[in-house]
């Protein structure tokens, strides 16, 4: 099925600054600034871009664990962002989230057991010996011993912690797993092994992932398409072999230009940016990558880029391709 489970329709999230003796609102921090993008089912869709850019802000409105300012996000045809918390609770059920720290994700005073029967008991499924069967069917799916229920996670390595926190997510066998960057405190022996755990159990359980990342090289590893963000907005979105190929935008091409190259003897042009990434309370006008880009012209600095499609699913925010 190639059917859209996740629609994300122009969604912001905006942070007030308060300021003054009466702590009035000076300002906003535009943290994600009218985003929009589509995830299909059995799909994994990338999200990069440098720390700040708004890529953690997506994937935790989307799930209303941080309520977004504006916009729409449609999961399998329900509008969640009209729903009451008491619905939005049950729709969690079928979207949950693997977060990045997995030792500061898991209550260091509850055993592994009571950790995953948590949402079984959130959500009042199953009798207790029936939750208690599920919890030792999911440590042994995700590559972990039914013996391991009875420790806490402290005896537990970073990619066993991490494989845990899966579990967790899992148990409710959800549509939809936002995974925001679960590898990034991991060492890179055991990247691989948690990426590669994730593919086999998308294959198996049919998961749907949005994948958060800062690091190119894993996104591709794991990616069907990759959005790059930019200052809370998304400046380009294609398929992975087409982005990493044929990158459009200058600023996924900079990002690009960095990722090391495994062959010594390659020989790739390095672009550097120039000046540092405007704050987000105080965004350029026009296009938000301006300040900073090699191909600037005068329409950059006042008019803002559509978000358009420049043929065969490639979206790109740059007025250097107008379709």
């Amino acid at each position: 099925m190639a059917e859209d489970l996740l629609i994300v329709k122009n969604l912001k999230k905006y942070y007030s600054i308060t300021g003054g003796v009466f702590g009035k609102e000076v300002g906003v921090v535009k943290a994600v600034d009218d985003v929009s993008f589509t995830v299909k089912r059995g799909e994994t869709l990338g999200l990069v871009g440098e720390s700040g850019c708004g890529k953690s802000t997506t994937g935790r409105s989307l799930l209303r664990l941080i309520e977004p300012t504006a916009g729409e996000v449609i999961f399998d045809g329900v509008n969640v962002t009209a729903l009451t918390a008491d619905e939005m609770r049950r729709m969690r059920r079928h979207m949950q989230i693997v977060f990045q720290d997995p030792f500061a994700s898991l209550n260091p005073r509850h055993n592994i057991e009571k950790i995953l029967e948590e949402p079984l008991v959130v959500h009042g499924i199953g009798t207790p010996d029936e939750r208690k069967k599920r919890v030792r069917e999911m440590l042994e799916v995700v590559g972990l011993s039914s013996a391991h229920a009875q420790r806490y996670p402290h005896q537990f390595s970073g990619g066993q912690r991490q494989r845990i926190g899966i579990a967790r997510a899992l148990m409710l066998n959800p549509k939809l797993i936002v995974a925001d960057e679960p590898v990034s405190a991991l060492d890179v022996s055991i990247q691989s092994q948690v990426l590669n755990l994730m593919q086999d159990l998308q294959q198996e359980l049919g998961l749907t992932y949005l994948f958060i990342a800062h690091d190119l090289s894993v996104v591709r590893h794991i990616s069907d398409r990759v959005g790059v963000m930019y200052l809370g907005r998304l400046v380009e979105l294609a398929d992975s072999e087409t982005l990493y190929d044929q990158p459009l935008h200058p600023y996924t091409r900079a990002l690009l230009s960095a990722v090391p190259s495994p062959d010594p003897d390659a020989v790739r042009e390095r672009i550097i940016l120039q000046g540092d990434v405007p704050s987000p309370a105080n965004p350029p006008g026009g296009c938000t990558f301006h300040t900073r880009c090699p191909h600037v012209t005068e329409e950059c600095r006042s008019v803002r880029p559509a978000f358009q499609d420049v043929g065969g699913g490639h979206f790109i925010a740059c007025h250097l391709y107008k379709t």
